[in-house]
């Protein structure tokens, strides 16, 4: 059997994390047995929908190298791939579950209902009272000849027990009794998705259906509709949340960080996926870092945990600076270029230089403005930085390597590192001075910070000659004051 998994998402906005997660094991269920991986848009839900979401839903998908099978944008034999353009197809089957006794039609109105949902103690009411259920079918056509809006109820046995196996939590049980008559058709005619997933997961033959936790509850309803139908129910694979901290579940109600927010804070796709895949599973060999390839080759399902996952960012951008090290320079050069201009416009500094001094620095490319912002403008600094115990450097030691260093700098003629770091490290010898101390004031009198993307000859090749003079004077200054 070909194992077919489906990602549904509406579009109700930008892709949380938790999305993506599911996404990306429905991915990786499918392809690690060469089975096929197709996206459904669910927008039943007309009330939520948000105009662009589908677009960002094809263009998360593409961007993260989760490339479906079949979808609304390249078709397949099963479509449409949209739950809008099915519509007929929901009523069609809530009607054959009418005549078959496990659906009727309700026809209460919104006021009885709200009546309803208080108890005499004030206690919310939990299920519907099944007031139509006993309607006689001269009443139902003639409600129906009338026009009287109704929606369309699954019937529920109210004695036994309904079971289920999933992958994650083995075997679940819930007591019919429990079970509330859901709506399957709404007013407005649009299922509810609770019926559409059921009727489309048969439809599409669906193997493998991955979802959040939230719904083994719901769960049991749907093995009754396949029951009613007298269709196969899929494997279910349910997925414990992804948590904030202990108490709080991630959501982007609550303004938690999205996929799309993510990659605008400077994070990689690739690291970003690398990170949510061990949100929830664990490789047999504890290993970290893994392409989308690797992981479509070791993913299994017995790797999977019922306990929550907590999103750590800083776990994330510490594997995030880890994809940036290894990144091959010219691609790596395409993401930090863009960051690098907007922090020194025209000046004339060799942007490569600058890029290769960060690769190893950065843990995110929205690092690269704190790295680099000195180049553009000395800050305003303490004289304070100049003291540095290890260096054993001070105010004082520093002043006078400074001045020995100005005439030295002032007559080289090749400015570069190599030249740059062999002079002062020679003048450092003649004076009979460590290395350190010699260096660190000429760093720290050219970045005026406390740490910065490379050392003194380093610094000093990216600002030239003129500039570098000019900074250690400022630096002569203020130590003489």
């Amino acid at each position: 059997m070909e194992i077919r998994t489906r990602f549904a998402p509406s579009p109700t906005g930008y892709m949380h994390i938790g999305n993506l997660r599911t996404a990306l094991y429905e991915y990786l269920i499918a392809k690690n047995e060469g089975g096929k991986f197709i996206l459904r848009i669910e927008d039943t839900d007309q009330g939520r929908l948000v105009e662009g979401a589908t677009d960002v839903i094809f263009e998360t998908l593409k961007t993260t190298g989760l490339k479906h099978d079949e979808g609304p944008d390249v078709g397949g034999d099963y479509g449409p791939y949209i739950q809008s353009e099915r519509m007929g197809t929901y009523m069609e089957y809530a009607l054959q579950l009418v005549e078959k006794g496990a659906a009727y039609y309700c026809f209460c109105t919104k006021e009885r209902l709200d009546s309803l949902k208080e108890s005499a103690n004030g206690e919310s009411f939990a299920k519907y009272d099944r007031h139509c259920l006993s309607l006689t079918k001269e009443e139902i056509e003639e409600n129906l000849k009338n026009g009287v809006p109704f929606v369309i109820r699954q019937k529920m046995p109210t004695e036994g027990t309904t079971s289920f196996d999933d992958v994650v939590y083995g075997t679940i049980s819930v007591n019919n009794e429990e079970l509330d008559d859901q709506i399957l058709i709404k007013s407005d005619g649009f299922p509810t998705y609770n019926f559409a997933n059921v009727v489309d997961d048969h439809l599409m033959n669906i193997t493998h259906v991955v979802r959040g936790s939230e719904y083994l509850s719901s769960t049991p309803k749907y093995n009754l509709l396949y029951d009613a139908f007298g269709w196969t129910a899929p494997t279910y694979v349910h997925l414990p949340p992804v948590m904030k901290d202990q108490s709080h579940k991630l959501s982007k109600r609550n303004g938690d960080a999205s996929f799309q927010d993510l990659v605008a804070k400077g994070y990689l796709p690739e690291a970003i996926m690398n990170y949510i895949a061990l949100l929830g599973w664990s490789p047999s060999d504890n290993t970290e870092i893994f392409t989308l390839e690797e992981l479509t080759e070791k993913f299994n399902v017995s790797g999977l945990s019922k306990s929550p996952s907590i999103f750590d960012i800083q776990k994330l951008t510490w594997m995030n600076g880890e994809y940036i090290k290894n990144m091959e320079f010219d691609r790596y050069y395409s993401f930090v270029e863009p960051k690098i201009n907007e922090v020194l416009g025209d000046l004339p500094y060799d942007r490569k230089v600058i890029a290769t001094l960060l690769q190893k620095r950065i843990e995110t490319f929205n690092d690269v403005k704190e790295q680099i912002d000195f180049l553009a403008a000395l800050p305003e600094y303490s004289t304070e930085l100049y003291f540095h115990k290890k260096m054993k450097s001070t105010v004082e030691t520093s002043v006078v390597s400074l001045k020995a260093a100005l005439p030295v700098l002032e007559a080289i003629t090749e400015w570069n590192n190599d030249n740059l770091y062999g002079t002062l490290s020679a003048l450092a010898a003649e004076m009979g001075i460590k290395n350190g101390q010699m260096l660190w004031p000429i760093r720290t009198a050219l970045s005026g910070k406390s740490a910065s993307p490379g050392g003194a000859s380093e610094l000093a090749e990216i600002l030239g000659k003129e500039e570098t003079i000019r900074r250690i004077n400022k630096g002569i200054s203020m130590l003489e004051a």
